[in-house]
């Protein structure tokens, strides 16, 4: 029996790398995660597990939904004489979230008090726990898997 699905939220600058892009390539790895309990989180993903798609910085709001397709490998974005055991996983787009979800929203709910992108707003890749998924998934209007 294999485990049960794992949910996630990976934050990514727009102007960086954006949902629109993430679309357009399809598959696409989640490289460049230089913080050890977002690399603990990447090494935890397994394939299938879905994550929410944020955007930071600008407009603070989940906007997509990926799965991870392949789990942690040596990401390839690390400079050579980098020190760490740098991870990525490749993400790829399942839909767009038919209203985004703000993070002022989010932050309006008592229920999200304990939730990572409220109490730990720089940490990049944080697991969703299934109640929060399904939370958020409502507010925003998923009905995907």
């Amino acid at each position: 029996m294999s485990p049960a699905r794992q949910y996630w939220l990976v934050k990514s600058e727009p102007d960086a790398f954006s949902w629109d892009q993430q679309v357009a390539n399809g598959i696409e790895p989640w490289t460049g995660v230089r913080n050890h309990m977002a690399k603990a989180n990447l090494k935890a993903m397994r394939k299938g597990d879905l994550a929410f798609f944020y955007h930071s910085n600008i407009g603070k709001e989940i906007v997509g939904v990926v799965e991870v397709a392949k789990e942690a490998y040596p990401d390839p974005s690390v400079e050579p004489g980098t020190k760490g055991d740098w991870v990525c996983v490749d993400m790829q787009a399942v839909g767009p979230m038919p209203k985004p979800v703000t993070l002022a929203e989010i932050k309006a709910e008592p229920d999200f008090s304990v939730f990572a992108l409220v109490r730990m707003s720089r940490l990049s890749v944080m697991p969703v726990s299934a109640e929060h998924w399904k939370k958020l998934a409502k507010m925003g209007g998923w009905k995907g898997k």
